[in-house]
């Protein structure tokens, strides 16, 4: 079996490149400039995601198709009107590469998408994967845009499609608010979060994802599902900020601020997003993913 791996050099990309090679899988390392790549795996080129290009040749041969890359963890928005960015990269060329995988033969499509699809914030009843989607942002707008176009293509061709909806991804080096909150350990800034104890959000470590994804590749139960993924435990924003700490190699210095004061603030600053997500809860039920594929979470450090 020959796996493409798109965005084959960004966070979740290179951890799973790197645990599929370990696998003895053969893998096609999508990326958008040459890097250097594990023993086994084979360098590709990856198309913008946004110019609209010719995927045949990166498809040729393929037999599954996992695919990673994706506009994400934009902290400074640039774009005039973002949702029709995430749109072009995270939606249309998601699809246009689905069809040009079916068109080439490949047996599955494997997408990652993102939890956010169901919605921002959960309140006291965790989200399953049956759940009516609710996207709260352009970016989760563009996942379930393509979510539903790639559940066209899987009928009119026959290409086995599986969804993943991870929640925030940890690990060393990760983007996004987890990188944010990584260098301003490593930099020593005091964090307002030692108080914000009560929360709960569902996280998932690189490596459970990775275990995750493995399976999908050729489980025959995989096909036609959406499923979550979690570590299982959910944990508070201060505990968080601990493990990325220990990721770090860095204490944490934690200010035990209250979060109603700080929510308060955030919003008073037009940071009402970022108070849902520090103060907020985020919980995910994983049951459905490990009935189906008899998988459940690696233990948590």
């Amino acid at each position: 079996m020959t796996i493409l791996l798109t965005g084959a050099s960004g966070f979740v990309g290179s951890a799973l490149l790197h645990m599929l090679v370990a696998e003895g899988r053969q893998v096609r390392a999508a990326t958008r400039k040459p890097i250097d790549l594990p023993t086994g795996a084979t360098p590709a080129i990856m198309p913008d995601l946004a110019l609209g290009a010719d995927w045949a040749p990166l498809v040729a041969d393929v037999d599954c198709v996992i695919h990673c890359a994706a506009r994400a963890h934009v902290l400074k928005e640039q774009a005039g009107d973002p949702l029709r960015v995430f749109r072009e990269t995270n939606a249309v060329a998601t699809a246009a590469l689905a069809r040009a995988a079916a068109a080439a033969g490949a047996r599955r499509f494997v997408f990652l998408s993102s939890i956010g699809v169901l919605g921002g914030e959960t309140h006291g009843v965790p989200f399953c994967h049956d759940d009516a989607p609710a996207p709260q942002s352009p970016y989760a707008i563009a996942k379930l845009e393509a979510e539903l176009e790639l559940a066209t293509i899987a009928q009119e061709t026959g290409i086995e499609l599986v969804i993943i909806r991870p929640p925030l991804v940890l690990g060393r080096n990760a983007p996004g608010n987890i990188g944010m909150l990584a260098r301003a350990i490593r930099k020593g800034l005091p964090l307002p979060l030692g108080a914000v104890t009560g929360n709960k959000r569902d996280l998932v470590s690189v490596s459970t994802l990775g275990t995750l994804v493995s399976a999908c590749i050729d489980h025959p139960d995989a096909a036609g599902q959406t499923i979550l993924v979690s570590d299982g435990q959910p944990i508070s924003t201060r505990q968080l900020v601990e493990q990325i700490a220990v990721l770090e190699g860095k204490p944490a210095r934690l200010v035990p601020v209250p979060p109603a004061i700080l929510g308060f603030a955030l919003r008073l600053i037009g940071k009402g997003g970022m108070a849902s997500q520090l103060l907020g809860d985020l919980e995910v039920d994983i049951a459905h993913t490990a009935s189906v594929l008899g998988w459940h979470p690696l233990a948590r450090p």
